[in-house]
């Protein structure tokens, strides 16, 4: 059996997929993610949520890159986080100035909107 994440409209699948299957039959599909994936391997890192400003994704996409580490001050407007959604790079950004207390996903993390990013303090 092989295992595949798929992206359709924004919704993640996962799917499993028996080899030698020869009936013609389709594999089922499972129903969408309720979360994105958890615990980050990012470091340094603070507790997930450790800040009392949240940063969330405003669309469903996979993380591209991050913009700043924990304990970095940030402006409003700088980016924190850059999301990968249908081909375009989205910045995600610092709602207010602060300090970023954590950031609570990694590079290649597939979340959905509204999905905790980052935080601040």
């Amino acid at each position: 059996m092989k295992n595949y994440t798929i992206t359709v409209n924004g919704n993640v699948y996962d799917v499993v997929v028996e080899e030698g299957q020869t009936s013609g039959a389709t594999a089922p599909v499972a129903a969408p993610k309720a979360a994105p994936k958890a615990a980050p391997k990012a470091a340094p890192k603070a507790s997930a949520g450790a800040g009392s400003i949240k940063i969330e994704a405003g669309a469903a996409g996979k993380v591209f890159k991050i913009e700043a580490n924990v304990g970095q001050a940030v402006k409003k407007g700088d980016a924190v986080v850059i999301l990968e959604a249908m081909k375009m790079e989205i910045p995600v950004v610092a709602p207010e100035d602060g300090t970023v207390a954590s950031v609570d996903v990694t590079v290649g993390d597939s979340v959905e909107a509204g999905a905790l990013l980052a935080t601040l303090n």
